[in-house]
């Protein structure tokens, strides 16, 4: 295209981390994953590229320790902005927490021919939320030939170990192929 002055200008186009490649979020988060993990300041660096993309995710600051295709475990610090008039960390939170963990273990997991979609969220509470606390998610994928309906469970733990809260979160695959 031409410019007012006649020299060949290209069009503009605003790029943003989760569009600038034909692969999978998951993918794409995987990689920046493995190249900052490791570094000063990469795992800091990660979070504002991942709170940027999905910027819910970042309102409870939960920090991944941990991710592999298929696997993740975020850690959520004790904050008095996330806690209920009970002084426990507030029950959304924790569903928060769950939802977000069990995302990242199924969509790193997501061959690219995939997409998924949450479709129904619970939680099962087992006790008061106090302290620092881990979410891991172990999620083991199905073969996906068309729409599929899958369920990924997140533990939530207190730092003795106890389990604390449980989420199942109901995804709707589709196949793209």
């Amino acid at each position: 295209m031409l410019n007012s002055v006649g020299i060949l200008a290209r069009k503009k186009k605003k790029v943003t981390f989760m569009e600038s490649n034909k692969k999978t979020p998951g993918l794409l988060l995987l990689k920046l994953w493995s190249r900052l993990n490791g570094w000063p300041g990469g795992r800091w660096l990660f979070h504002r590229v991942l709170f940027w993309n999905v910027p819910y995710t970042g309102s409870f600051h939960g920090q991944v320790e941990v991710l592999q295709p298929g696997y993740c475990r975020v850690s959520l610090r004790e904050r008095r902005r996330l806690q209920n008039h009970l002084r426990s960390i507030h029950a959304i939170a924790l569903a928060n927490l769950g939802e977000m963990t069990s995302g990242l273990a199924m969509l790193t997991g997501l061959p690219s021919n995939v997409r998924g979609i949450v479709v129904h969220l619970a939680i099962d509470y087992f006790k008061k939320a106090r302290g620092n606390l881990v979410a891991e998610s172990h999620c083991r994928l199905p073969q996906v030939d068309g729409e599929v309906t899958w369920e990924v469970i997140t533990e939530i733990q207190d730092q003795v170990g106890d389990t604390v809260a449980r989420t199942t979160t109901r995804w709707q695959l589709d196949n793209l192929a």
